[in-house]
């Protein structure tokens, strides 16, 4: 299995572990410190691009992304060396995208000039929510009117800039959401993230759940707030590409639909998780979660790799499928070859395919399959049956 067609050009996502606060939503890998080294943690990023080079060498870059964490908590030096480091390996692509997650708070708006003169052309904001009450639940740092001036900011500072809201929240109505979502599109971003809350495993809004003090809105509710969503992104011109992602048409998140499509990309940092096809087979890559382990790993060895898995087919099918069926285009038959190492007729069982088809949940053509608006509804039964 290939895993990456020649010349495909490499996404590489680097990883800043550290928020000023823990959201009681968040159950990415992040963490709060008092106090951090900035000088060794850009030497360390460094040693662990210089370690996946000489291990995927001769590459080109297409896509670089910061990504956290908070990564605008960075200075604009330590952006710049990771940047440069990366283009010195894997030389940047002309117009290549280059993402860096942002908080909208006037501290941060504060960095975004350096950013952009250190090469950032791409800003993902983390507004989260239109409304002040909401995003005090949320437990975030800043309020509507700093989110709303911090947007402006990064519209006037770069090239391409998205944000994200997160709907679906306890008591959100759907007039509500409505209403929320169409003061979002009419700030004229070409790029939104638009996010279900989900209450995860380990967290504060976890733990109220369990408690009876936060009930999120029932499946059917959920399902109306989605549906609202597609239509309303459509009609405004950032139809969905991705479950959770609208773009007006050509602004799509190259580094992401990267991850969808099955290509090759770096993990750097604390729980980065990476795909390099090596020797003609997909090699899976995990890092060290912690901070400081991930870190004296580094110092110690040069990398922070704490797992390396040669992956099977059955597993690669499988990832493929899970990746792809997210985009509205879907998974075309010459990119799951490529991808999977297999015909994609060859690895599923066809009376399943057939019998989801028949239901309305998958559409298939002479390009090849794809998740259907009611398929994308329900994805991961849809993959439980397909992988069945």
């Amino acid at each position: 299995m290939s895993g990456a067609p020649p010349g495909e050009g490499l996404a590489v996502y680097v990883h800043w572990p550290f928020c000023l606060s823990k959201c009681p939503y968040c159950d990415f890998n992040s963490h709060v410190r008092e106090r951090i080294d900035e000088v060794a943690w850009r030497r360390a990023l460094i040693a662990e691009i210089d370690h996946f080079a000489a291990r995927a060498p001769g590459r080109r870059a297409a896509s670089l992304f910061f990504g956290g964490g908070t990564p605008s908590l960075m200075s604009p030096e330590t952006v710049a060396a990771v940047i440069a480091r990366v283009d010195r390996h894997w030389p940047l692509d002309d117009g290549a995208e280059i993402t860096l997650e942002a908080n909208p708070t006037s501290v941060e708006a504060g960095r975004f000039e350096g950013f952009r003169a250190a090469g950032v052309n791409r800003l993902s904001l983390g507004v989260q929510a239109l409304d002040d009450r909401a995003l005090r639940f949320l437990g975030r740092a800043h309020g509507v009117d700093e989110a709303l001036a911090a947007l402006a900011v990064a519209r006037a500072t770069f090239d391409r800039v998205s944000f994200d809201l997160i709907y679906a929240r306890p008591g959100q109505t759907l007039a509500d959401w409505r209403a929320e979502l169409g003061r979002a599109l009419a700030l004229g971003t070409e790029h939104l993230s638009l996010y279900q809350l989900t209450i995860e495993p380990g967290t504060a809004f976890h733990a109220r759940a369990a408690r009876g003090a936060l009930v999120p809105p029932d499946g059917d509710a959920a399902a109306r707030l989605y549906d609202a969503t597609q239509e309303i992104c459509a009609a405004a011109g950032r139809p969905a590409y991705e479950i959770s992602n609208h773009a007006a048409p050509g602004a799509e998140s190259r580094h992401n639909l990267a991850y969808w499509r099955g290509g090759d990309y770096v993990g750097v940092g604390p729980g980065a998780h990476g795909r390099l096809t090596l020797d003609g087979r997909a090699v899976a890559f995990r890092q060290h979660r912690a901070p400081e382990t991930w870190r004296a790993a580094v110092e110690r060895a040069g990398h922070g790799v704490r797992e390396r898995r040669t992956l099977t087919r059955a597993a690669r099918v499988a990832e493929v499928l899970m990746m792809g069926l997210r985009l509205a285009e879907g998974v075309s038959f010459a990119r799951f070859r490529d991808r999977a190492g297999v015909a994609l007729d060859r690895a599923l069982d066809p009376a399943r395919l057939a019998a989801l088809i028949e239901s309305g949940l998958i559409a298939r053509d002479a390009r090849g399959i794809r998740a259907t608006a009611a398929g994308r509804r329900v994805l991961d039964a849809l993959l439980a049956e397909l992988l069945a």
